[in-house]
């Protein structure tokens, strides 16, 4: 079976975890902020799990992590 590709733009947005979930960071927080308020900003900084429904697609973008 030949080797399969990773997907670069995926790897490049996205790190795994020790336990193996898949961390992103939020979307939403390059321009546009002055309408946006103090607490959700604070929000936007901290990274997240990608959610379930979308875990098979991205093991399949990044099959060697």
């Amino acid at each position: 079976m030949p080797k399969l590709k990773t997907r670069k733009a995926v790897a490049k947005r996205v790190s795994v975890t020790g336990t193996g979930k898949i961390k992103r960071t939020k979307a939403n927080k390059q321009h546009i902020l002055t309408k946006k308020n103090s607490k959700r900003l604070r929000s936007l900084r901290q990274s997240t799990i990608v959610d379930a429904t979308n875990v098979k697609v991205m093991k399949k973008e990044l099959p060697y992590i």
